[in-house]
């Protein structure tokens, strides 16, 4: 299978009063079209810091981001916008919708920032936001919608492009037990679809849904689990090896 985004060497540094944090620590990662992949750690170890250089919303201090088979190093922000736009879907946790934007303009948006037709891109986003079942919804603000229903629909922008690259924050963590399931169900449907998917997640029902499971801790990646089709059959406290109170 052909390799969708890469990190060699990543390296970010936060200044922390006299001791500058190693955010994300020499990491190495290569996500193949087709593939999904899950992180979890402890609160603060690296995981959404590295999801934000894989989709070039923060630059490495050291090391390089490759998607599909291209170089970044030298890429200008509107460059990484070009890209975010047509070949990766960002979820957010706390979803980044447009509050003044009913729930199909916020996915339209996305499309026709991408270059599609206006007229196509609402027929798109009505058969995504319908697909994720809140199409009863489409004429609501986002102030007028559930945290779940939000979700949804952050989710709906993220694929309406059908972008080769997801990358997801916690994107249950508004979600009841039923609607989770739903949501991992369509995500395992894109994956079959042949996008790459990387998940950051404090949920072990979501991770071990993952075709392999990496953890992360103090900025590295310490430990990869590769899991079935179906998820891990290991005893979920086998894959956990960190206190995150």
């Amino acid at each position: 299978m052909s390799t969708v985004v890469e990190a060699v060497g990543l390296v970010k540094v936060y200044a922390a009063g006299a001791a500058p944090v190693r955010a994300v620590d020499d990491v190495d990662l290569r996500v193949a079209a087709g593939e999904s992949v899950s992180m979890m750690g402890p609160s603060g170890c690296g995981k959404s810091t590295l999801l934000h250089l894989l989709g070039g919303l923060l630059r490495p201090d050291a090391g390089r981001v490759v998607l599909a088979g291209e170089p970044t190093d030298r890429w200008s922000q509107a460059r990484w916008a070009r890209a975010r736009r047509r070949r990766i879907g960002f979820v957010f946790q706390d979803f980044h919708l447009v509050d003044d934007l009913t729930a199909v303009e916020n996915v339209e948006l996305a499309a026709v920032l991408a270059g599609t037709g206006r007229a196509a891109a609402r027929r798109q986003a009505l058969a995504m936001l319908d697909r994720l079942q809140v199409a009863d919804r489409a004429g609501h603000l986002p102030h007028r919608m559930s945290g779940g229903q939000r979700q949804r629909v952050a989710l709906a922008r993220a694929l309406v492009n059908h972008p080769a690259l997801i990358l997801a924050d916690e994107p249950t963590g508004s979600l009841d037990s039923t609607a989770t399931g739903e949501l991992l169900a369509l995500l395992r449907e894109v994956r079959d679809q042949g996008q790459a998917l990387v998940v950051v997640t404090h949920d072990p029902r979501v991770a071990t849904t993952a075709d392999r499971l990496l953890t992360m801790r103090d900025g590295a990646i310490v430990d990869e689990t590769r899991l079935g089709p179906t998820g891990s059959r290991a005893p979920l406290s086998a894959l956990i090896g960190w206190d995150d109170r």
